[in-house]
């Protein structure tokens, strides 16, 4: 099966094989991709205020381009500036901007930290999370370890581990693997909101 380099702005698949009621389901790749495409050779040039961007696409303009430009607002790759125009952010600052969780669930997790029974998800998220934004696994392993202990998540016990150090060595399958945060932080958050 062929994989694209862009996901669907819509379902985010990156192959031929669309979610249920996709809006861009049958639309070719060529055009999901040449949409991003488009936005980040004009962005890359300069920001712009979204109506610019829609003239510097040259009346090429589609709903297509709309949802990518959404999907990179909503992925933080493109961000408003305080004059109302739309940067595109370079691989380093965009590692800066996220190494922080800053949306729900994970935010939540970042915050306020583990309780038992919540712990395994909570873990899982945080990792996933540092592996997505580009943190080498040496930036993760010591990230997650602080967050462990900054956060009181250590010392609330429900560890079978003897540090927060083999804690995490024993996840690093998750960044290897390069699995998901989201669903792991939407349980773990679950399971943090009623015990704190």
């Amino acid at each position: 099966m062929p994989r694209f380099d862009y996901p669907c702005p819509d379902c985010r698949t990156t192959s031929n094989l669309h979610g249920p009621d996709c809006e861009f389901e049958g639309a070719s790749w060529s055009d999901i991709e040449k949409a991003y495409t488009d936005l980040v050779a004009v962005l890359s040039a300069n920001a712009l205020p979204e109506e610019a961007l829609h003239e510097a696409i040259h009346g090429r303009w589609s709903n297509l381009h709309k949802a990518a430009l959404d999907r990179l607002v909503h992925e933080q790759r493109v961000m408003e500036t305080e004059e109302g125009q739309l940067e595109l952010l370079t691989a380093a600052e965009y590692k800066e901007h996220v190494t922080d969780p800053n949306v729900e669930p994970i935010k939540t997790v970042a915050e306020k930290g583990s309780v038992p029974g919540a712990h395994d998800n909570a873990v899982f998220a945080m990792i996933a999370w540092y592996e997505m934004v580009g943190l080498s696994w040496t930036e993760t392993r010591e990230r997650v370890v602080d967050w462990l202990r900054d956060t009181g998540t250590w010392t609330r016990g429900g560890f079978e581990e003897a540090s927060p150090q083999e804690l995490v060595n024993k996840k690093r399958h998750v960044y290897e693997s390069g699995y998901g945060w989201k669903e792991k932080a939407e349980a773990a958050k679950a399971v943090i909101d009623r015990s704190l």
